[in-house]
């Protein structure tokens, strides 16, 4: 049996999936909802397309032991926020278990499928988890976090590149309040790069994934419209940046979604998920400035991606 505790219902998915479209908007939580969009996902991540998922994943799969090696001794909770599927979180989970402590998994995720995936997996694996269906970007569930009933220190984890779906000045600090004194945070991202980071984005597999929810809306490319990718730079702090992406319609649409009436005119857009990058040092100072202090950091064999363990400040 599977335990999940759910914040975000899906008919409150439904009714912010409308209310998005009315404003020609598709934040990141509904990428990973529909079944085509899920289909999607597994197979960028499955081929090794997503540059960032197997960046992550490589990074964990050298470092884990060291990384552990960094924890408190004795029982720890792992809070996975944006888990996915779980396969990144399984390699943490392993190599605790070897060093000795006892683990217990909590995933956070929106998408109810991506969600089963993970804990049907510690399960299998004879883990002890409860996974939480939740909005990253709604500051209730991340707070909810906190009436967790565990005594024993958490490892909270923001892996694959999650981070860089939020603002970054914002959604560090709200990390921050999550940690007590003996807490860690593990934070990935991509270290920007003009020409690299748009190709990992503006290829084959990763359009078929972002297309995804279009797709199940009854929405072709190029006949009704196309999407786009952009990068710029956020002038808010140096070395912060942006990939941006949006669907740009090529004739006039009429969407009837669950009987209601949604209308794109020719050239209109619908803003689409963005995702931050980063230099490594404006990675490092988003952690500090927010009250972290990195502990470990692990980089890529390629140097575009950033791994850190942190605590808080004075911990």
């Amino acid at each position: 049996m599977l335990h999940i505790d759910v914040l975000l219902s899906e008919n409150q998915m439904a009714h912010e999936f409308l209310a998005a479209l009315n404003r020609h908007e598709l934040p990141e939580k509904f990428f990973y909802w529909f079944p085509t969009s899920v289909r999607a996902w597994l197979n960028l991540c499955s081929d090794g397309a997503y540059r960032n998922f197997m960046r992550s994943q490589t990074l964990l799969q050298k470092n884990t032991a060291e990384l552990v090696s960094h924890l408190p001794p004795g029982d720890i909770v792992v809070v996975s926020l944006g888990a996915g599927q779980g396969i990144k979180d399984m390699l943490v989970l392993e190599q605790l278990r070897a060093s000795g402590r006892a683990p217990h998994y909590v995933p956070l995720d929106a998408s109810q499928a991506l969600l089963e995936m993970a804990c049907e997996s510690a399960r299998d694996s004879g883990f002890s988890c409860r996974g939480v269906k939740a909005d990253l970007a709604n500051a209730q569930h991340l707070a909810a976090i906190h009436d967790l009933n565990h005594e024993a220190p958490r490892l909270v984890m923001v892996l694959g590149n999650t981070l860089g779906a939020f603002d970054p000045l914002d959604y560090c600090v709200r990390l921050a309040r999550l940690l007590r004194t003996q807490d860690h945070l593990l934070v990935d991202g991509e270290i920007f790069s003009a020409t690299m980071t748009m190709s990992g984005y503006d290829n084959p597999l990763n359009r078929q994934f972002a297309f995804g929810p279009l797709r199940s809306l009854g929405l072709t490319e190029p006949e009704d419209g196309e999407l786009q990718f952009e990068s710029d730079i956020d002038g808010r702090k140096p070395g912060l940046y942006r990939v941006r992406k949006h669907f740009r319609a090529a004739r006039d649409l009429a969407l009837l979604i669950a009987g209601e009436r949604i209308c794109l005119s020719t050239g209109e857009r619908i803003e689409m998920n963005w995702s931050y990058k980063y230099s490594r040092e404006t990675f490092l100072a988003l952690l500090r400035e927010a009250g972290m202090a990195p502990v470990a950091q692990y980089v890529s064999d390629d140097e575009r991606f950033l791994m850190a363990l942190a605590r808080k400040a004075g911990g």
